[in-house]
């Protein structure tokens, strides 16, 4: 079967795998590796080998399936890394990788999601996807900050420890919706331009995401009668 045979045929129902693949890594997989329960670099290789896999089905772009092998070799490489001594190094790669998957997600999955073409379960969930997309974006921004200014959150040490995934998740989640707990904050001034620019996306995007899709199912409506 050839790459345009499978985005055809299984492009829209891998929005919502790798949906669910995602939320498992966000929300089960980061917290129970804080709790010392699980050795995340291993569900983290085999994540990102499932979406090196996605992402060259719905997208069919060697550019997009080239980044995405880069950052699972940087993630590979920061394994290897933290196993022998873990420090900043491995760190900012598990950051750079993500970011790179981050990126090259949010573009593939916009393009399904957003395409002319009737709104199916599948591409409203690719929606999702892409919002939960921004928060790993972002969470890696914030690693990076981190590590140059120890010092740029307020209860919040960047540093290579298991718990500081699930922080990051936590932080640009609360950051994102705009929910402001306050028992981390941005003190930084790029911390907090990036804690902007991220409460005005969460802001935004559901309006624009509204918009769009009812502008989508109208316009298939109207091309069938």
């Amino acid at each position: 079967m050839t790459p345009e045979q499978l985005r055809e045929r299984w492009g829209d129902s891998l929005l919502t795998v790798l949906t669910v693949l995602l939320l498992v890594m966000m929300f089960v997989v980061a917290p129970l590796q804080a709790l010392g329960l699980f050795e995340f670099q291993v569900f983290e290789l085999l994540l990102a080998i499932f979406l090196v896999g996605g992402v060259f089905v719905m997208s069919g772009s060697a550019i997009a399936v080239a980044t995405m092998l880069v950052a699972l070799a940087m993630i590979v490489t920061g394994a290897i890394l933290r196993l022998r001594s873990p420090s900043i190094l491995d760190l900012n790669l598990f950051a750079a990788s993500w970011l790179l998957v981050g990126l090259t997600m949010a573009v593939t999955v916009a393009r399904a999601t957003f395409a002319p073409g009737r709104v199916t379960y599948h591409r409203v969930i690719g929606a999702v996807l892409l919002y939960l997309t921004v928060a790993v974006i972002f969470a890696a921004l914030y690693t990076f900050i981190g590590t140059l200014v120890p010092d740029a959150f307020a209860g919040m040490k960047v540093e290579d420890r298991p718990s500081l995934a699930s922080q990051l998740i936590y932080f640009s989640f609360a950051t994102l919706t705009t929910t402001g707990y306050g028992d981390v904050a941005p003190l930084h001034p790029m911390a907090r331009s990036l804690c902007n620019v991220e409460a005005i996306f969460g802001q935004l995007y559901p309006a624009t995401l509204l918009a769009r899709l009812v502008t989508l199912e109208i316009a298939h409506r109207d091309q069938d009668s």
